[in-house]
């Protein structure tokens, strides 16, 4: 018999590789960037893509933009957004381009291991969530992945004005499931997130972030829930 009746996902960094993250030997948001520049018809060189990367990376560590993010809402996100570009010298054209881009849930590809780990759980009886701090609807991805099937409910910040790690927003995840947190499982990449689901009485999985779509962490998450591979 598992041991827990549900498990709560993070989405990105968990389920999927970010558009803006470390990929080995590329400048940082590499395919984000180049994507938009060809979608724009400009050189998408690698030169330019470093140029943008670095100018992004230089920005978002300056505290008025690292400190001014939040996806509570998807107006907040976006003046978030806007002061990050801003900082970077971005010119507007090629800002709106890379936000459309970033707002694009298709864009973020599921690991290989997600179809098969979710099946196993919904297999099992358990019952599954996705709990996200995020600007924009991301259950398209699943329907176009296939894996909507598998997902009895999302928690979306942008939709409940919360985010996490505050306790109110796991809850609203545990509300929507109808169990309760001792019941739950909630598997992050983020401590300083994902990690709140403690204090909101959850047993937490911190799995590092996800770099490649072949990278395969979560059997983890099944062997937690007593499900055999």
């Amino acid at each position: 018999m598992p041991f827990f009746a549900a498990v709560l996902f993070d989405w990105v960094g968990t389920l999927v590789v970010p558009k803006w993250g470390p990929v080995p030997g590329r400048p940082k948001g590499a395919a984000w960037i180049e994507r938009t520049l060809l979608r724009l018809g400009r050189d998408a060189s690698e030169a330019e893509t470093r140029r943008i990367s670095e100018a992004l990376s230089e920005a978002g560590g300056r505290p008025e933009v690292a400190g001014g993010w939040s996806d509570v809402s998807a107006a907040a996100h976006r003046e978030g957004y806007d002061t990050w570009v801003r900082a970077a010298a971005i010119d507007p054209a090629l800002a709106d381009a890379l936000y459309t881009t970033l707002s694009d849930p298709a864009g973020n590809p599921f690991a290989t291991d997600v179809a098969p780990a979710l099946a196993a759980l919904k297999a099992a009886g358990l019952k599954v969530a996705v709990i996200s701090d995020i600007h924009f609807d991301i259950r398209p991805a699943f329907e176009k992945a296939g894996l909507d099937a598998y997902v009895d409910s999302y928690a979306l910040s942008f939709e409940h004005g919360l985010c996490k790690p505050d306790p109110a927003f796991f809850g609203v995840a545990l509300d929507q499931l109808g169990v309760r947190p001792d019941e739950a499982l909630m598997v992050g990449d983020r401590s300083t997130r994902d990690g709140g689901g403690v204090e909101a009485g959850l047993a937490t999985l911190l799995l590092p972030p996800l770099t490649r779509t072949a990278e395969e962490r979560l059997h983890l998450v099944l062997g937690a829930c007593g499900i055999a591979r």
